[in-house]
């Protein structure tokens, strides 16, 4: 909380230097949650820091909802005077790195406001590959103890402890968010629009600083810088730290990143030629539209540069399957990981083995490695309760009221993280604004559930969980 109050002085200090009031409001903010983040720090000097399992889920999943509620006070004391419920929605999907927004006029915002969404998105992004690291293995969440530091195998180990590989991820998100800053600056955006979409590029995020989202610059230079940098950020950074110690092709040896690369491919293929033929769109503009429109939804981003609802039905399915679609673990997407794509797979292909020859012994593999009960079963239950949650949360939207493609697609960006979703109200040309706060709580709820991997949230709805 602390950081968090930190990081409420820089939109502070840019409104001052702008001569905008609003720095008011962060300062107040600022001032509250360091004194109760300091408080706490107090509170809990000089005890026993080591948790047990049970209290590890607690803490994750309260540490994100605390910080939620501190973030939104910006929002409810400045100028915008959005309500608590607005607030928190915004604040959710900062900290949650979906890029759903209820704030229209964004060209007209105060800048302090436009860069405390980038900075909430850019911290929220190294907190979850903190946490693909150093939680999520331990806790053994949706098969992610495929990537526990602590491996039998040594050689798999890029530096000897996990506070030493986040801190050496942490230099290199921080030095990709300044590499992107300065393209984009010389590609033509202002010094605050640079700085802010670099933010947000980096942790595939997606706030913007104007309603008509990455569509506002207009440029094919802004397009593509955009594009490989949201790339950049859906791969893992573990294996940066790789090539960065003399490995320069661990990233091409990766299965995930292969996989990763096919899909997209693919995916941009299929809708180049769609556009292309279909709808009579230049190839080039085509590849362009498509290639960054795709990439932002597929990396859970959710920038746009063109309404693809307006594409067909086909693009539209297809940009629907793709919401559900992720990265590479350790990377700072949302969705459905590519590596639980690959278990899953690498299982089936086993068992239809099996079916054939029901007397031999076919073993799935992951990067070579033997996929255990353990982590095939966590995968399976992952798939389950995402597909689970997906539902219960659609059905709810319906029930506040919401059309079915709003509800289904609502639901969809919530738990994958993306951001827009598709039809007129909430897709890449509307927002978030005109939804019932029930709708925005549910899917303020379905944003953390999707962020932490579904069962970190959900374990704590069960009766076991609070027994002894």
């Amino acid at each position: 909380m602390a950081t968090l109050a930190i990081g409420m002085c820089l939109p502070a200090i840019i409104d001052i230097i702008r001569g905008d009031d609003d720095w008011k409001a962060f300062a107040a903010s600022a001032a509250g949650t360091f004194f109760i983040g300091i408080s706490l720090i107090l509170t809990c000097r000089g005890e026993d820091m080591r948790l047990t399992i049970r209290q590890a889920f607690l803490l994750t999943s309260l540490s994100w909802v605390v910080l939620t509620t501190f973030a939104a006070l910006p929002f409810t004391f400045s100028k915008l005077e959005l309500s608590y419920t607005d607030s928190f929605f915004e604040a959710m999907s900062g900290i949650t790195t979906t890029g759903a927004t209820v704030i229209t006029g964004l060209d007209f915002a105060p800048p302090g406001i436009l860069l405390w969404r980038a900075v909430l998105q850019w911290l929220g992004g190294i907190g979850i590959i903190v946490m693909a690291i150093a939680v999520l293995p331990m806790l053994r969440v949706g098969g992610m103890q495929l990537f526990r530091m602590e491996s039998s195998d040594q050689s798999e180990k890029v530096l000897p402890r996990a506070a030493q590989i986040a801190s050496s991820i942490g230099l290199i998100y921080v030095g990709l968010t300044l590499v992107w800053a300065l393209m984009l600056w010389f590609a033509g955006m202002g010094k605050l629009e640079a700085v802010a979409h670099a933010m947000t590029t980096i942790a595939t995020a997606g706030f913007s600083t104007a309603d008509a989202s990455i569509g506002h610059f207009d440029s094919a230079a802004i397009d593509w810088i955009i594009t490989f940098g949201m790339i950049a950020s859906a791969l893992p950074f573990v294996l940066y730290l790789q090539a960065f110690r003399g490995q320069p092709l661990a990233l091409l040896r990766d299965t995930q990143v292969r996989w990763f690369f096919s899909i997209v491919g693919a995916v941009i293929a299929s809708l180049v030629i769609w556009q292309t033929f279909a709808n009579g769109e230049p190839w080039y503009d085509a590849l362009r539209y498509v290639s960054f429109n795709v990439v932002s939804v597929m990396t859970g981003t959710g920038y746009a540069t063109a309404d693809y609802d307006q594409w067909g039905t086909f693009a539209l399915v297809m940009f629907f399957v793709v919401m559900f679609i992720g990265g590479c673990a350790g990377s700072t997407t949302c969705g459905i990981k590519i590596f639980r794509f690959q278990v899953l797979y690498a299982m089936a292909a086993a068992q239809m083995k099996t079916l054939l020859q029901p007397h031999g012994v076919f073993i799935p593999y992951y990067n070579r490695r033997p996929i255990s009960e353990t982590v095939g079963l966590s995968v399976l239950t992952f798939f389950f309760t995402f597909v689970f949650c997906f539902g219960v949360l659609a059905m709810g939207l319906g029930l506040a009221g919401l059309d079915f493609l709003t509800a289904v697609s609502g639901a969809a960006t919530a738990i994958a993280n993306v951001g827009p979703g598709l039809g007129p109200i909430i897709g890449p040309s509307g927002n978030f604004a005109t939804l019932p706060d029930s709708a925005k709580w549910m899917l303020s709820a379905g944003m953390l559930i999707g962020r932490l991997e579904v069962l970190t949230v959900l374990i704590l709805l069960t009766p076991a969980f609070w027994k002894e």
